[in-house]
């Protein structure tokens, strides 16, 4: 069986990755939570112990190593249905736009980092970078949304480039981004896949806080809600 190391469901988006698609494909495996580990390169240390990037996510496969989460979904897609979808067009268009979020979107990323449980309002006045990668971000959604015809990005079921953006969701949530209709019921439609909500209602339980998030979080906007429970 597959175990995938991941780290704290509150804040990692990378670790969603992975870890939605194999439970929304019905992929078994088990799971392996290392939390990110206060101080100057201790996460790095302590995943290193199974992740030669001293990176999460990382999947293992008997004495196969995967350490990155698109490696992980094409390594996937040799041995499993659906990972991307059977229509040329469509699998080129999701291949590309789920390369474009592993490799782009820094505005996002660095303003906007996942932290599920909270709710942020942002700055009236955002950052022209960031609100260049929102519009991306809308643009991509309905375009996938319009040429394959939905309910997902680029088929009729969830794939991987769907779990790639799922993290956005959070994210949307999280800083009430506005996005267009398309993109907005898109948003709330992987908000509600099963994965998710376990996700999410894990994150929520995780009492560990990571102190360089949370001075991400409180330097985004203005924190209004935390609805985890209480750090110990």
């Amino acid at each position: 069986m597959y175990q995938l190391h991941i780290a704290n469901k509150n804040y990692s988006s990378w670790s969603l990755r992975p870890w939605l698609l194999l439970s929304e494909l019905g992929i078994p495996f088990e799971e392996r939570q290392v939390m990110f580990a206060q101080g100057d390169g201790a996460s790095w240390q302590a995943f290193r112990a199974f992740s030669p990037s001293g990176k999460v996510p990382c999947l293992r496969d008997g004495d196969m190593v995967v350490w990155d989460s698109l490696a992980i979904a094409e390594y996937l897609a040799e041995r499993h249905a659906d990972v991307w979808p059977s229509d040329q067009a469509a699998r080129a268009w999701a291949r590309c736009a789920a390369a474009e979020m592993h490799s782009g979107f820094s505005a996002l990323r660095n303003q906007c980092g996942m932290n599920c449980g909270l709710r942020i309002r942002l700055p009236d006045a955002l950052p022209t970078a960031l609100r260049t990668d929102i519009a991306r971000i809308d643009e991509l959604w309905s375009e996938g949304l319009a040429r394959f015809g939905g309910p997902f990005l680029a088929a009729a079921q969830f794939g991987a480039v769907d779990a790639f953006f799922a993290p956005v969701a959070f994210r949307i949530q999280t800083y009430g981004l506005t996005l267009g209709a398309a993109a907005t019921a898109y948003a709330q439609r992987l908000l509600q896949l099963p994965g998710m909500r376990r996700w999410y209602a894990a994150s929520l339980q995780e009492t560990w806080r990571d102190e360089a998030h949370e001075q991400e979080a409180r330097q985004s906007g203005s924190v209004w809600q935390d609805l985890r429970t209480p750090a110990v």
